[in-house]
């Protein structure tokens, strides 16, 4: 007889200790109205306060919750992975500790997935609590993503989505170290389908994607899903040919046809800039999607478990 259970809700978490406890109570509240079998796997990915402490706690009451702490911050992309890899159900689901994603909601997830979608992702309608700069940049960023990338990614979505046993197996397979999540789901393909909903202000705490880190985000989901920018190497070259020439054209008609020579420390110093310029920023282009490569090639795993709770099993040896 198959023990696997209906649903799995993998929850990562990174110093969450002001929210942790609110949010297992708010989802065991919504997965009682969950028809069949479900786990709840914690990711702790390396925090520093006791937000690990809180999740034994939590497990050891609840033989429903899962618990794998990872051996240092590893990122929130590779935490839930580690909770994909370990996910036992037909189904997934993944959210956010802070709840600005309404537990809620993922009774209208499997409702959706139960009329045969494979991917259900949350469409923010609305952004309380966050600022007007993140609001704006977040809006961009897809727009602009979706201009570069090879794959369309749906606008003003997360990772908060629910996934099937299908879509999972296929996730399991793509081991790329610098990953984008929403972006690597919508490269699967399967029926996809949009749930717009109401995302809230955090419940506590603070916000663990400060500027830099949102930047570095935003260029993980650009680099890995288009080619664009070494493309744009390719296009600038030609323009700057192009004006060169031009350039050349203009001087051999001065010097020929008129009494004057082209002068102008002023330009020629502008033109040797700009030039550097491009080529040292064409240059960190090609750097970054080289570096990606050598990642890669030294063939670590993706994560490592520190200790793990609620399996009932020792840990599988990390996947590669």
């Amino acid at each position: 007889m198959d023990s696997r259970p209906l649903l799995s809700v993998i929850v990562p978490c990174f110093n969450e200790q002001e929210v942790i406890e609110e949010t297992h109570k708010r989802l065991s509240e919504t997965l009682t109205q969950v028809q069949g079998g479900v786990e709840i796997i914690y990711v702790n990915d390396g925090s520093r306060d006791r937000t690990v402490e809180l999740l034994f706690a939590i497990q050891a009451r609840d033989p429903t919750v899962r618990v794998i702490s990872l051996s240092r911050n590893f990122g929130h992309q590779l935490a839930v992975t580690a909770g994909m890899d370990a996910a036992a159900g037909e189904a997934a689901v993944l959210i956010d500790a802070d709840l600005q994603d309404p537990p809620a909601v993922i009774l209208e997830m499997v409702e959706l997935w139960r009329q045969g979608y494979d991917v259900v992702y949350g469409t923010r309608s609305e952004r309380e609590g966050e600022t007007s700069f993140k609001r704006v940049s977040a809006k961009y960023f897809y727009r602009i993503l979706n201009m570069l990338s090879e794959v369309p990614i749906p606008l003003d979505t997360g990772d908060f989505r629910l996934v099937s046993r299908q879509v999972l197996e296929t996730m399991k397979s793509m081991r790329e170290y610098d990953r984008f999540v929403r972006g690597m789901v919508s490269w699967v393909g399967y029926r996809q389908i949009a749930l717009p909903y109401k995302r809230a202000p955090r419940f506590a705490g603070v916000s663990k994607y400060p500027f830099w880190k949102m930047v570095r985000f935003a260029g993980d989901g650009i680099l890995s899903f288009s080619i664009v920018p070494l493309r744009l190497a390719t296009w600038i070259g030609v323009v700057t040919a192009g004006l060169g020439f031009l350039g050349i054209f203009y001087a051999l008609v001065l010097r020929l046809f008129t009494s004057n020579w082209v002068s102008g420390w002023t330009l020629l110093f502008i033109a040797i800039v700009l030039m550097g310029g491009i080529q040292l920023v064409m240059l960190g282009v090609l750097g970054e999607y080289i570096g990606r490569l050598y990642r890669a090639s030294k063939n670590r795993p993706l994560y490592v478990v520190g200790d793990r709770r609620g399996f009932g099993d020792p840990p599988p040896p990390p996947r590669r």
